[in-house]
């Protein structure tokens, strides 16, 4: 994984799956809902909208009681547009500054 643009095309459809997975935990400690998380790897780490929710929906499916603490955490706290937008140019400096961090 020298480059950004090798995100979208991984050595295994399992290693990519993974790297969803990890990038989809990224958004999360960033407070991001499944919207906020498609839209933010879609554009940084050109990954499918619909990959993403596959995943996250995978990831829902098999931690329902994180989901639903999480959920009730998002409802419960105010994070400005401004955080959010922090966030989101934290996570593609995450994933544009060495993708090498990535590598599984």
């Amino acid at each position: 994984m020298g480059d950004s643009s090798s995100l979208s095309s991984p050595s295994s459809p399992a290693s990519y799956i993974h790297l969803v997975h990890r990038l989809i935990e990224e958004c999360i400690l960033f407070n991001m809902n499944k919207e906020e998380c498609m839209d933010a790897l879609s554009k940084h780490a050109r990954i499918q909208p619909i990959v993403t929710s596959t995943v996250w929906k995978g990831l829902e499916k098999e931690n329902p009681g994180f989901f639903d603490a999480y959920a009730k955490q998002r409802r419960e706290t105010t994070v400005t547009t401004t955080s959010r937008e922090a966030n989101i140019r934290r996570l593609q400096e995450l994933i544009s500054d060495d993708p090498a961090k990535l590598k599984l």
